[in-house]
C-alpha cells in the first residue's frame, strides 16, 4: 500500500521516468542484491533519459519539419547528387548552431536541399537546439494572418529565441508587397 502511494506523489512531482524505474525494479528479482546507490543511480538515470526523451520529441515537434525521418545519418552522398558527405558530417560535427553561423544549402530542383535542411534541423534538435521549418512562399501569408489576429509580436518573440530557422524554397514564388505597406 505505501509504495502505491510513493508511485503516485512521484507522478504527482511529474517524476514519470523515476517511477517507472522504480516499479519495473519491483518486478525484477535480481534487483535486491544491489546496493541502494546502485538503484537509486538506475532510478537517476532513467529520469534523465525521460525527461531528454521528451525535450527531443517536444523540439521536434514545435520545429514542424517537412520531412520529419530526415537524418543526417541516412545522407545519400552517390556521385552525381551534389551532396559532399564530409562537409555534411562537419556540419553535424560543428558548433555552427551556437557560434550564430548560417547555412545556405543550393542546388537544382530535386537534389534533396528541402531533406538536408530538415536534417540539420533534426540533428540540430537531438542537440538540444530549438527549430523551426518554414516554407518562404507561406511565409508571406503566415506573417499576415499573425499580424491581423495581433499575434506577430508573440511569434517574433518566438523566431528570436529559435536556434535554428529553416527557410525552405526560397525565391520559388513571386513576392507582393501589399499596396498599403508600399512607401
Amino acid at each position: 500500500m505505501m509504495m502505491h502511494t510513493t508511485l503516485a506523489q512521484l507522478r504527482t512531482l511529474k517524476l514519470d521516468g523515476l517511477a517507472t524505474g522504480l516499479e519495473e525494479q519491483l518486478t525484477q528479482p535480481g534487483m535486491a542484491a544491489m546496493s541502494f546507490e546502485e538503484r537509486v543511480a538506475l532510478l537517476v538515470d532513467r529520469e534523465v533519459h525521460c525527461r531528454n526523451d521528451r525535450k527531443l520529441l517536444r523540439l521536434l515537434k514545435n520545429a514542424h519539419l517537412k520531412y520529419t525521418q530526415a537524418a543526417i545519418e541516412d545522407i545519400d552522398a552517390r556521385s552525381g547528387r551534389g551532396i559532399d558527405r564530409c562537409e555534411v558530417m562537419s556540419l553535424a560535427l560543428g558548433d555552427w548552431v551556437s557560434a550564430g553561423h548560417s547555412v545556405l544549402i543550393t542546388g537544382p530542383t530535386g537534389a534533396g536541399k528541402s531533406w538536408l535542411a530538415c536534417a540539420l534541423a533534426q540533428h540540430a534538435c537531438r542537440r538540444g537546439y530549438s527549430a523551426i521549418y518554414q516554407r518562404v512562399p507561406r511565409l508571406q501569408e503566415e506573417l499576415r494572418i499573425r499580424h491581423g489576429s495581433g499575434a506577430f509580436g508573440k511569434w517574433l518573440l518566438q523566431l528570436a529565441k529559435t536556434d535554428v530557422l529553416v527557410l525552405d524554397d526560397w525565391g520559388m514564388g513571386a513576392t507582393t508587397a501589399r499596396p498599403d505597406t508600399i512607401s
